[in-house]
């Protein structure tokens, strides 16, 4: 504290003698952050590392987009069942974490064109003998609460009619956790997030062919902060013609998957 104390005292100082330091109420009014709302256990897309440290495409993406707006990027950790709420009561600046574009998400927010295509899959151990959706009928299946996995399966309901149960989890990671135990028989989740998971851990999981639902990711703002949303936007697409989302894209995995500008 000392030391700040001095130099704030060397600044005044110096604006008094020379006049030379100043600044305008609206420069000092702008907001210096711009806070990423995430579920923290999201991987590829936003997630922890061995350090601790939240990573992934998505982190990639807002860090260069918060590089380009002059600003600093606050990842922040929310309740993925109360991410509306955390928008609205403005304690987070938006939601970019894998998030699906719905008509009643685009009603209640605002959302950036799609970066990013994904669908709705069911997640399988390997040695169970089931290879499509209707041999999982008088299974139970995981699910994250408050995900668009959820929402899958409620548009299918002879699908979901089919099941014995639908177990809901906080984080698609436990429901995996409980898949290798066999405590669920299956897990519907994220394409993206599931091809990810399977190959960075090696469990003995497949994917089933038969999807449940085609989606686009979005990022989602407050409906009256258009403007910021659209200068987003526009810096995606900048990054896009420039190269920087391909490279992202590619560290992540192994090849382009951007939509942005398509």
């Amino acid at each position: 504290m000392k030391s700040k104390q001095l130099v704030s005292v060397a600044v005044a100082a110096l604006v008094a003698v020379t006049g030379l330091v100043s600044c305008s109420k609206n420069k000092s009014s702008e907001k210096t952050t711009f806070i990423l709302g995430l579920d923290d256990s999201f991987p590829p897309l936003g997630f922890r590392d061995e350090n601790n440290a939240i990573v992934g495409y998505d982190i990639d993406l807002a860090a260069e987009v918060a590089k380009r707006m002059n600003k600093e990027l606050v990842c922040q950790p929310i309740d993925w069942a109360a991410k509306e709420q955390e928008l609205n009561t403005k304690k987070i600046d938006c939601i970019w974490n894998g998030f699906t574009m719905t008509e009643e998400r685009k009603a209640a927010m605002a959302f950036t064109r799609p970066y990013l295509d994904n669908a709705q899959v069911v997640v399988v151990r390997s040695d169970s003998g089931i290879k499509t959706l209707s041999g999982l009928e008088g299974k139970v299946i995981g699910v994250q609460a408050g995900s668009s996995a959820e929402d899958a399966i409620n548009d299918n309901p002879s699908f979901k009619n089919s099941l014995k149960s639908v177990v809901e989890f906080k984080e698609n990671i436990t429901a995996l956790n409980d898949l290798e135990i066999k405590n669920v028989d299956g897990v519907v989740m994220d394409q993206v997030v599931a091809n990810y998971s399977i190959k960075q851990t090696g469990r003995p999981y497949i994917v089933l062919s038969e999807g449940l639902a085609n989606e686009e990711y979005g990022i989602a703002f407050r409906k009256d902060d258009v403007e910021l949303r659209d200068r987003v936007q526009l810096i995606l697409e900048e990054m896009d013609k420039d190269g920087t989302v391909a490279k992202i894209s590619n560290k992540w995995f192994g090849t382009n998957l951007s939509v942005i500008g398509r």
